[in-house]
This record gives structure tokens, C-alpha cells and sequence, in this order.
């Protein structure tokens, strides 16, 4: 036959049924005391590493064999790969098996591209530019020119006799 044993919430012996007492504190968590002893220095919040008495001294001073084999293993999670609604999944592990070399090639096309880019809109701009001023110009000259005679000619003095 088993009899059902609790274990001390101090002291961590084995409470037989009949012995003991039920602590039930205001948040609900249950304490189970061997003893009036055990249960005091609870009370007076002594922790129960610092009585040689208890289990919990025992395992810390190493009077008693714990067992280091029974822990318990950790279950590593797999990493899972999805893809990225711009980008597919071939695409990404592609990308994360490029080097530093292969990186920096192309960003250093990409940067090259760019500048040419704006060289040729640059140039495209400064022939604009001579094209329109050279002929634009002097055509702007000559009829402003012509207006400022013309103006001049027109909104003189009236000649005549006073």
C-alpha cells in the first residue's frame, strides 16, 4: 500500500498523514509545515538555506548527492524559414550565402550607375542650357533692343509750339 506523503514547505521532509499543518496565505498559495518549529521560522521569513537542519542547507553546503543528471533538457526550436511577401524564399537564403566581397562589387556598380546617371543628366542640362542661351539670347537682346526704341521713339515729349 502507498501513502500519499507531502513534502514541508520549509524544511522539505516528509510529512506523514495525521502530522502537519495546512497554511493557506491571503494570495492562496498552500504551505504545508511539518512543524510548529518549521513553521515559525517561516513565518519570521528565515530563509531555510541558512538552517543546518533542513534539506535545503543540506543540498546547499553539499551534504547531500543531487542528482545533475536528471535536469531537464531543453528542446531547441527549429528555425522555420518563410518568405517575405517582396521576396521569395530562394531569394533570401541566395542572399545570405553572398560574401562581403560580392556585397561590396555591388554596391560599388550600383553607386557607379547612379553617378553616371546624373553626369549624363548633368551634361544633357548644360547643352540645353548653351543651345537655348547662345541662340535664345541674342534674339531676347535684339527685341528688347527694338522695344526700347520703340518705347523711347513713342513716349517722347509731344514737339510742338508752347
Amino acid at each position: 500500500m502507498v501513502i500519499k506523503t507531502d513534502l514541508c514547505s520549509f524544511s522539505e521532509w516528509r510529512i506523514y498523514p495525521g502530522h502537519g499543518r495546512r497554511f493557506v496565505a491571503k494570495d492562496g498559495r498552500l504551505f504545508y509545515y511539518l512543524n510548529q518549529k518549521s513553521r515559525a521560522f517561516s513565518a519570521r521569513k528565515i530563509k531555510s538555506q541558512e538552517i543546518q537542519w533542513t534539506v535545503a542547507w543540506r543540498r546547499l553546503n553539499k551534504k547531500i548527492k543531487t542528482d545533475e543528471g536528471a535536469k531537464k533538457r531543453r528542446i531547441r526550436n527549429l528555425k522555420v524559414q518563410r518568405a517575405i511577401v517582396g521576396i521569395s524564399l530562394e531569394e533570401i537564403r541566395r542572399r545570405r550565402k553572398e560574401d562581403d566581397k560580392t556585397r561590396k562589387a555591388q554596391a560599388e556598380q550600383a553607386a557607379r550607375e547612379i553617378k553616371d546617371r546624373k553626369q549624363k543628366q548633368i551634361e544633357v542640362q548644360k547643352q540645353q542650357r548653351k543651345g537655348v542661351t547662345t541662340t535664345q539670347k541674342t534674339a531676347q537682346k535684339a527685341e528688347t533692343k527694338a522695344a526700347q526704341k520703340a518705347a523711347a521713339k513713342g513716349a517722347g515729349k509731344p514737339k510742338g509750339k508752347k
